[in-house]
């Protein structure tokens, strides 16, 4: 059986260090698709070594294109072997995949590792399905906490940096998030491994991070620790990621510029990126969410995907159609 419901409250910026040790059962979402999900164990780990809590992890059911070259993320008719907790919300399992292929999710791969199911999100129906399933499936888990990490920073972008590539989830993400606050449901934003994604440099996360910082929106910090670092980098060698790796990595003293994604982007690696940043959600949506906040109305992913065009925002659903398209295997 779950834990009880903690009384966790937000009624006014919180304590992220408060907030997180109150919570007895947090569900810890890696909000940006594919390796986030490993992104999102060090805030898990943390709140299970050191907070005794018996933390969910969760993430999408979206891979970059090496893992899965079908572009866009998989709806819920297409995944096998997951049990539905609410609309769009799955537990996933070591055997969840999508059907007639081999393909496994990151978060399959991760409950393979942890010995127990992680949440799989489908975010075709927009934020506002996601936030009433995340309502539905929180309640059903027993989770008190829902906190939503970006590894990398991207999430906090303007949609005008050289180097970003994936916008959209992280957009739709941030808006569910703060639909969800709305609700009543206590949230809380992280960014893990700053720049280590290969998007947005780490000056421009820090710039982005000031402006939220200004607005009362950061909440506190909380850096790798070697139980924490070491449970990673064994995750990381079950699940596949990059970005996240670089972060333990960072810990490990390692620095400069590193190539990732076989050489198509260079990191700028710094010990910053060793550490999880903590974020007020609705703060962030209203100082720099330009870009959640133009798909907070969509009901569709593609109608999201439109949103940002009308900005001028090219995205990863747009890279991957046209990578499928000429058949390249440009990686996200």
């Amino acid at each position: 059986m779950p834990p009880a419901r903690s009384e966790v409250t937000q009624s006014r910026p919180p304590d992220a260090e408060r907030l997180l040790r109150a919570a007895r059962r947090p569900l810890v979402i890696g909000m940006g698709g594919g390796g986030d999900v490993v992104g999102a164990l060090a805030t898990a780990e943390f709140a299970r070594v050191y907070d005794g809590a018996q933390p969910v992890l969760g993430g999408l059911a979206w891979e970059r294109r090496p893992i899965d070259p079908v572009p866009g993320p998989r709806a819920t008719e297409e995944i096998a072997n997951a049990e539905k907790l609410a609309p769009g919300i799955l537990l996933a399992g070591p055997d969840t995949r999508v059907r007639d292929r081999t393909m496994f999710f990151a978060e399959s791969r991760m409950a393979q590792f942890l010995g127990e199911p992680t949440v799989l999100i489908d975010v075709h129906a927009g934020p506002a399905a996601i936030a009433e399933g995340l309502l539905l499936g929180t309640a059903a888990l027993g989770c008190d906490l829902v906190v939503f990490i970006d590894v990398g920073g991207d999430v906090l972008a303007n949609g005008d940096e050289p180097g970003l590539r994936s916008p959209l989830c992280d957009a739709v993400m941030l808006a569910a998030a703060a639909l969800l606050g709305r609700e009543g449901q206590p949230v809380l934003g992280g960014i893990f491994g700053i720049g280590c994604d290969g998007e947005l440099k780490p000056d421009e996360v820090l710039a982005r991070l000031a402006e939220v910082a200004g607005a009362g929106g950061v909440l506190g910090a909380r850096g790798l620790t070697e139980p924490v670092a070491q449970r990673l980098e064994e995750a990381i060698r079950v699940v596949p990621t990059e970005a996240s790796a670089q972060a333990v990595r960072a810990f490990r003293g390692a620095s400069g510029m590193v190539e990732i994604r076989g050489g198509a982007r260079r990191i700028e690696l710094t010990s910053i990126a060793a550490m999880t940043t903590y974020l007020d959600v609705e703060l962030t949506m209203q100082s720099i969410g330009r870009l959640a906040q133009a798909v907070a109305d969509a009901t569709t992913l593609e109608e999201a995907n439109q949103a940002l065009h009308l900005l001028g925002v090219r995205t990863e659903l747009d890279l991957e159609t046209n990578a499928a398209k000429v058949g390249s295997p440009d990686d996200l």
